[in-house]
């Protein structure tokens, strides 16, 4: 089946599917040099298979400088030593196939590494062939300064571009300087990407991609100035300028007629800055035939302000829930499809950031979580570790044991801001650096990196290696791993294969359901349907009632609604509420349900007092 698909969504792999994403740096070392490989990856495949797991993502392997953990990369067509060798490649994904499982890889052709032979070329002269295949422009002079074409700031701070003295003209990158972005409006660069970027893998037999920034490619080509929105700063985010710009549709349809329609793969886009659902569906509507699904950032990024993730707020459930209600209607309202996900590498522990990162709660917390993701309409995408409820790093943790360089970047600006505020303050000094401690324990990437927990031996059984490996271990990791949950009853990780079974057997459900949003302005409690399109082969209904509080909170059956067995939940029967309408502390509950004739099928409850209203709350 190609990339573009019709209307329905019965049978189609991509879909019905469970990915799982790996971070191959963290997940498993083979080699026992500290760094994960495609070896250790290959170790546990089985692990993955009997989890329920049906497609593996897998991060960058590409070879790469490791500027940015891989997304600067080189060259496409190799895999970078720490990881392993094209070959190891090729075995992994004949592994994959071997088990019945699929496997995709992350595309990242946004931006290459300064050190690709393309960007060398294309730095080397004005004159040399492939100048135009990155975006160069020469700077503009205030008072006689020399100053960068725009205002633009990059992602992870400074200007977005970077002098270039052997040519003096500026190149562009949203990303690292040493990550210079690809002209996509050069017809050779996008000719060039297909073949070394795309065809390579899909002929190596890869199943997919997940594509980074996929939003990104386009870009106004006179570079107007980003509007002030930190006047603090002299460089501004313009993700309204450089996200979806004009020629963007027209490049991914060109990406799909070309190259990906001529294999049975998938594609899952990176979009940031696109709250609109109906920009969205431009993007995966299966007439489109662009993008299969896409990442909607409405929910992980809840919390996190865009000019800054590190200065985070506290997440308002009702947030939440209007977060999930508008990536429901992609699957039901549309001719496209949304993805169900809490976690990848770029953000902190989903049981840190929504529910409670205490002990004391850890497994209720996290089977919440499984209960409210496995029940979501869409494509289910797990995070390496997620299926035993790993957290967050401690707030002890040092800025140093944190490694990603939007981490390192963000300390070193609020360093320097300090010390030119305050020259010689110490104690100015340490409180700023303290206060960022505080926002970087709470949401930086970095804590979605830490080595995978796989039994209790040193360093989590993530390497051999005496040193440990390249990033410290969490800390909670001899309670929280594999071999400490596997074939326990009642732990996260069984209760995570129990619900991915579930899933598939109630597919026409769970997976392709029309969702049903209920008292959408309640602070503690999430209540919604999930009822079955016949025409998609779902039968039945199902009522799910999540408390996402650390107390007993009462929930009701929704007008119009009946509720009958108890198909799942997170709390055994001898220590469940006896109290009838009632959740204990971070209880959810299943229910198979039935929409009274006439009531509710396309209604929902918003605020409390039980009346029902048109559309999702």
């Amino acid at each position: 089946m190609a990339v573009s698909v019709n209307g329905s969504t019965q049978e189609v792999w991509w879909k019905d599917g469970v990915f799982y994403q790996i971070w191959p740096a963290s997940y498993k070392d083979g080699n026992g040099d500290g760094m994960g490989d495609i070896v250790g990856i290959i170790e546990t495949l089985d692990y993955l298979k009997d989890l329920g797991v049906d497609t593996i993502w897998v991060s960058p392997m590409y070879q790469s400088p490791q500027k940015d953990m891989g997304y600067d990369i080189s060259d496409y067509e190799a895999i970078d030593p720490m990881y392993g060798s094209v070959e190891d490649a090729e075995k992994l994904i004949k592994g994959c196939h071997d088990r019945g499982m699929r496997i995709i890889f992350d595309l990242v052709v946004n931006h290459t590494s300064d050190q690709h032979e393309w960007f060398k070329q294309s730095r080397s002269s004005k004159d040399d062939t492939k100048r135009d295949w990155y975006f160069w422009r020469p700077p503009k002079y205030v008072n006689g300064e020399r100053r960068p074409p725009n205002n633009w700031r990059a992602y992870f701070g400074g200007s977005a571009w970077q002098w270039d003295e052997h040519t003096q003209e500026y190149y562009l990158h949203l990303f690292v300087p040493e990550q210079p972005d690809l002209n996509w409006e050069n017809n050779e660069t996008r000719e060039a990407i297909y073949n070394s970027a795309v065809k390579f893998w899909l002929d190596k037999g890869i199943d997919g991609f997940r594509v980074d920034t996929v939003n990104l490619y386009s870009k106004p080509i006179d570079f107007p100035d980003g509007a002030i929105t930190d006047p603090s700063s002299e460089y501004q985010l313009a993700p309204d300028l450089w996200c979806n710009g004009p020629r963007m549709h027209e490049f991914l349809r060109e990406l799909n007629d070309k190259v990906l329609s001529q294999y049975d793969c998938c594609t899952v886009g990176e979009l940031p800055s696109t709250p609109n659902i109906k920009d969205v569906l431009r993007y995966v509507s299966a007439e489109a035939k662009q993008l299969n699904m896409v990442f909607q950032f409405d929910v992980v990024n809840l919390g996190q302000p865009e000019s800054c993730r590190y200065e985070p707020y506290p997440i308002h459930l009702p947030d939440l829930k209007a977060g999930l209600a508008r990536m429901q209607t992609l699957c039901t309202d549309s001719d496209g499809w949304a993805t169900a996900f809490l976690e990848n590498h770029d953000q902190a522990r989903s049981i840190s950031r929504f529910t409670t990162p205490q002990p004391t709660h850890h497994t209720r917390a996290a089977t919440l979580l499984s209960l409210l993701l496995s029940t979501l309409s869409g494509t289910l995408f797990l995070y390496q570790g997620q299926e035993l409820g790993m957290t967050n790093a401690p707030r002890s943790w040092a800025g140093s044991e944190y490694k990603d360089v939007e981490t390192q970047n963000y300390l070193s600006r609020i360093r320097s801001a300090a010390q030119a505020s305050h020259p010689d303050d110490t104690t100015f000094l340490s409180a700023a650096l303290e206060k960022a401690m505080d926002g970087i324990a709470k949401v930086a990437r970095d804590h979605a990196r830490t080595p995978m927990q796989w039994d209790s031996s040193p360093h989590a059984g993530f390497t051999k290696r005496k040193e440990g490996g390249w990033m410290r271990v969490n800390d909670n990791f001899r309670e929280i791993n594999v071999e400490r949950q596997r074939g326990v009853k009642g732990s996260v990780l069984e209760f995570w294969r129990g619900m991915i079974s579930m899933r598939k057997e109630w597919g026409g459900v769970f997976i392709r359901g029309r969702f049903v949003l209920f008292e959408g302005g309640n602070e503690r409690t999430v209540t919604f349907g999930k009822i079955g399109r016949s025409e998609e082969g779902g039968k039945g209904t199902v009522l799910v009632v999540l408390n996402f509080s650390e107390g007993r909170e009462g929930w009701r059956v929704p007008v119009g609604w009946k509720v009958g067995r108890l198909l799942v939940g997170n709390v055994g029967e001898g220590e469940r509420e006896e109290e009838e309408g009632v959740l204990g502390a971070w209880e959810g509950r299943v229910y198979e349900a039935e929409v009274l004739e006439g009531e509710g099928e396309v209604n929902g409850v918003n605020g409390v007092d039980g009346h029902a209203v048109n559309g999702h709350a």
